[in-house]
């Protein structure tokens, strides 16, 4: 579990009469065995936001801290798309990763990530032998085995059949309540942010944070449950009066 803490964040791109605002003055803070979804329309600052926290890139200004018992945190991050090294069996995309490959432990917790997916008799196939559904849950698995005290995850069911997101939802959230990890997920998808989370932060178009709505239903949450559809409606509802558009 992880402490982050976000302090006018502001982040631009390009220069003079080019320059687009990502992200503006935002202030943040998320801590311990949480599951925090952001959602906002497309241009919104999500990834950015994202990106800013796993430190592949950097801010204009402000500051992020994202500590783990006064400590810097141990990030991991999960794509929109597996980007898995396609020349490497499954086993070997997880230890690609790893501090010590040739390790027994590492190797027994590797396996013990593709067991939690699904995935414990696929070690040795190559990622073109797999569906894409099984390469997302490989590269869940190898964000996973690294032991990270926070996981960013950027959209990672957005390009999956709905069935199979259903799946792999259930999963995550089998691994987050097993794991205890901070995970902080970008969305586009209301429905999936409520089923999924403690908490949905909502962003607009410009970088703004708008709101930060808690989500205090037990798990796990049922898509069909009328508590659910309740909630989603209410954030569907903030939208409207922020007047975006979810996409």
């Amino acid at each position: 579990m992880a402490d982050i803490k976000v302090e006018h964040l502001h982040k631009e791109f390009g220069l003079g009469d080019d320059k687009v605002v990502a992200l503006e003055d935002v202030n943040l803070e998320i801590s311990g065995h949480v599951f925090v979804s952001i959602v906002g329309p497309s241009g919104c600052g999500k990834s950015t936001l994202l990106n800013i926290m796993s430190q592949i890139e950097t801010p204009t200004s402000g500051i992020v801290s994202i500590t783990q018992d006064n400590r810097e945190a141990l990030r991991g991050y999960v794509f929109q798309a597996a980007r898995l090294l396609p020349w490497r069996t499954v086993m070997d995309n997880l230890l690609f990763v790893q501090d010590d490959p040739g390790d027994a432990a590492t190797q027994e917790r590797c396996q013990r990530y593709l067991d939690m997916v699904q995935l414990g008799d696929k070690t040795e196939k190559f990622p073109g032998e797999l569906s894409g559904g099984m390469q997302q849950r490989v590269g869940i698995a190898r964000a996973f085995s690294v032991e990270p005290d926070v996981l960013f995850m950027d959209e990672p069911f957005s390009h999956l059949d709905a069935i199979t997101a259903r799946t792999l939802r259930a999963e995550l959230h089998e691994m987050w309540k097993a794991t205890g990890k901070t995970i902080v997920f970008v969305t586009h998808d209301v429905g999936e942010a409520v089923e999924l989370s403690n908490r949905i932060v909502v962003f607009s178009k410009g970088g703004t944070l708008e709101d930060d709505i808690t989500i205090d239903l037990p798990f796990p949450r049922d898509p069909a449950d009328e508590k659910v559809a309740v909630n989603k409606a209410a954030v569907l509802k903030k939208f409207e009066e922020l007047d975006l558009v979810a996409t």
